[in-house]
């Protein structure tokens, strides 16, 4: 086929597209996530967290075949306005663009909004699919006047595309635990990675002694604070437990100054369309709530996701608690297989979550400054390779 066979459409949002079009194409990738569903993203448009004066103004590209109407290529893309929500740093892009009189904003971002977490971004039928949805998006780019493409936390598909497009790629670091670990190789050869952890002490027994005794500090300083841990699973999550966390999370914003990305609307659709996605820990002490962690799942693929968090009082220790140590010992008895403890935070490897590389790729529409972001990556993709570098070497875990 040809491009004359097909039709590119850009809608308002993913609501122009059914529902069950777009989630049977994403379960044919290779790394589909719970945040690329079609509810998950249409939850981001109704509630108000995504849209109006956000900043994320979607425009969603679908391409199908003009005989019959196939959809055959979509991807989440958003005109942004500003930089915020993203988790892949371009502020000394947008500086460079400014102090050169050239406007930076509008740009086009394919990503899910304010959630770092690595997954299929381009979601089409094949490769040639794929390149033409990138075609599609370069196109849109001229059209809006934006002045580039970034495509965010894709999978290996999508930054193949990109790289034969022509496309910059740049390098990122994020920390994710594994049930279990890889064992170290031995004579060049990896051994077989061990069966998973049978309980959180056989997890704290393969780390090393400092990182064993740190943990279990944290831990008896939480519970002899008094606080107790409840964990709400899907359904169980009352509308009541959706406002005490929703209560947190804001609380947690407003300690820094800032505004919660996301609306108790947002959370009120997840509650209703897809609860079984999620699994809550309550912190309480003295017969009161006094914070929350929300983590997201994908049972299927056995992953779980860390999210949100919030508190209404601070108790030394709880986030770590509330945040890693309790997820962790819930994968763990839910003989889960990896959880990703979100953006950045290398104080994560003490708690046993090790570096992971993550990409994203990029079109500048200007060539003078395509050459020099093309530079400053290939200095930045070096350092990188080096930060990951000095990062197993210190790896937390006992030697095998």
């Amino acid at each position: 086929m040809t491009e004359n066979d097909y039709v590119i459409e850009v809608h308002p949002g993913v609501g122009a597209v059914d529902a069950g079009e777009w989630d049977a194409l994403l379960s044919a990738q290779a790394a589909p996530t719970p945040f690329m569903g079609h509810a998950y993203l249409r939850a981001m448009e109704t509630s108000g967290s995504v849209g109006g004066d956000t900043g994320w103004e979607p425009a969603t590209l679908v391409v199908r075949e003009r005989a019959g109407g196939t959809l055959v290529a979509a991807a989440a893309a958003y005109l942004k306005t500003h930089s915020y929500g993203e988790y892949v740093f371009d502020w000394a892009w947008a500086d460079a663009y400014q102090r050169y009189g050239v406007p930076y904003y509008p740009k086009l971002v394919v990503a899910v909004p304010f959630t770092p977490v690595p997954g299929s971004r381009l979601l089409a039928r094949d490769a040639p699919a794929r390149a033409l949805l990138l075609r599609a998006l370069g196109a849109l780019a001229r059209e809006t006047g934006s002045s580039s493409v970034h495509l965010l936390f894709g999978d290996d598909a999508d930054y193949d595309a990109a790289r034969e497009a022509g496309w910059m790629m740049r390098q990122g670091v994020q920390f994710h635990w594994h049930n279990r670990h890889d064992a170290a190789p031995a004579d060049g050869v990896a051994a077989a990675i061990a069966p998973p952890y049978a309980d959180f002490a056989e997890f704290l027994a393969d780390l090393q002694r400092d990182k064993r005794k740190k943990i279990a500090q944290e831990r008896r300083y939480v519970a002899e604070a008094g606080v107790t841990f409840e964990t709400i699973e899907g359904e169980r999550m009352s509308a009541a437990d959706w406002d005490f966390f929703h209560a947190c999370y804001r609380n947690t914003y407003a300690q820094h100054f800032s505004t919660p990305y996301l609306t108790r609307e947002f959370f009120a659709a997840m509650q209703q369309s897809v609860p079984g996605n999620w699994v809550m820990f309550v912190a309480s002490r003295d017969g009161r709530r006094v914070a929350c962690s929300l983590v997201a799942v994908d049972r299927e693929a056995g992953a779980a996701f860390g999210r949100y968090w919030g508190a209404l009082e601070h108790v030394p220790h709880v986030h770590f608690e509330a945040c890693y140590y309790q997820p962790l010992q819930w994968c763990i008895a839910n003989r889960f297989r990896r959880f990703e403890g979100g953006a950045q935070g290398e104080h994560k490897m003490a708690r046993g979550l090790m570096p992971s590389r993550t990409q994203s790729a990029h079109w500048i529409a200007e060539p003078g400054f395509a050459r020099a972001i093309g530079a400053h990556l290939k200095q930045e993709g070096g350092a990188i390779d080096e930060y990951l570098s000095e990062l197993d070497d210190r790896s937390p875990f006992r030697q095998a």
